[in-house]
């Protein structure tokens, strides 16, 4: 049955109560638009975000762009020696963590997995344990560990492999779930041990998940190193918070680059790295 735009018009016209919304659900959605658009303006007052104080803080950050191009070159191996040191640091530091959190998470994760581990109480105990480390952000484990350890890569090192513990337990222990189980079954099936289904049912379908997953949190942790270096954690943050507190902005604009460069390199080796191992292990199959 069509229903014209004049047929609709005219009932409308009729019983117009029922073609608006109930008086009672405008006056919640006024309200709640009341309350959005008065704590947006009570956090403008709050944190004194007045017109003049952003015009200043344009007019500075414009004299900081100024600084970028063009860029600082170093025009001696005495200069640029220490930078290139730093990047190498950062890139050590992301590669340490990542692998000692991954070494760690990945027996724990099969505690948290739960076609691995029928126990609930030791499951949903691992679990939480997995919250519990992910609840601490890198950069607080950074200092706290610099405490301990004293300055330099060791606190940082520790701090992302801590960190990247209670990440990676939880994304393999997803990714344990997420498996097929007609793989598994067929193991079973041949007379294969507890061990062997794990080896050769779950483990060639998880493979390619896992390095992937390792693959991104590297790419991610070369990024956190510079943040944990501004605070003593060693790396080209160290050096980089020394050009900008020492108000060298063309050093550091530089040094920035040279960690863009650094990030999409390995960014770019990543991804020809997991096309080619997940590609052999789709092969494979």
């Amino acid at each position: 049955m069509n229903v014209t735009e004049k047929e609709i018009a005219h009932y409308r016209a009729q019983v117009p109560h029922l073609y608006s919304e109930p008086l009672q659900v405008r006056l919640q959605r006024a309200a709640v638009w009341v309350g959005i658009v008065g704590l947006f303006i009570y956090c403008l007052i709050v944190f004194d975000f007045s017109p003049a104080r952003i015009m200043t803080g344009v007019e500075r950050f414009g004299r900081v762009l100024s600084f970028m191009f063009p860029p600082y070159i170093w025009t001696s191996w005495f200069e640029f020696a220490p930078i290139l040191e730093g990047l190498l640091e950062t890139l050590a530091i992301a590669f340490l963590g990542t692998v000692l959190g991954a070494v760690i998470a990945f027996p724990l994760s099969f505690l948290g997995a739960k076609n691995i581990n029928r126990i609930p109480f030791l499951r949903h105990t691992t679990r939480r344990g997995y919250d519990v480390i992910r609840a601490f952000e890198t950069l607080i484990l950074a200092l706290i560990f610099i405490r301990a350890f004293g300055l330099g890569p060791l606190p940082g090192i520790l701090a992302m492999a801590v960190s990247e513990i209670g990440t990676f337990a939880k994304l393999f222990s997803e990714a344990i779930e997420n498996t097929s189980e007609k793989p598994v079954d067929g193991v079973k099936a041949s007379g294969g041990s507890r061990f062997q289904t794990v080896r050769f049912g779950v483990m060639p379908q998880v493979s390619p998940v896992i390095i992937s997953i390792l693959l991104y949190n590297f790419e991610s942790n070369v990024r956190s190193g510079t943040i944990l270096g501004i605070v003593g954690a060693g790396g080209i943050g160290f050096l980089l918070s020394d050009r900008i507190s020492a108000y060298k902005w063309d050093e550091a604009w530089s040094i920035i680059f040279l960690i863009i460069i650094m990030v999409y390199i390995i960014d770019w080796l990543s991804a020809k790295i997991r096309k080619k191992i997940i590609g052999e292990f789709g092969d494979t199959k």
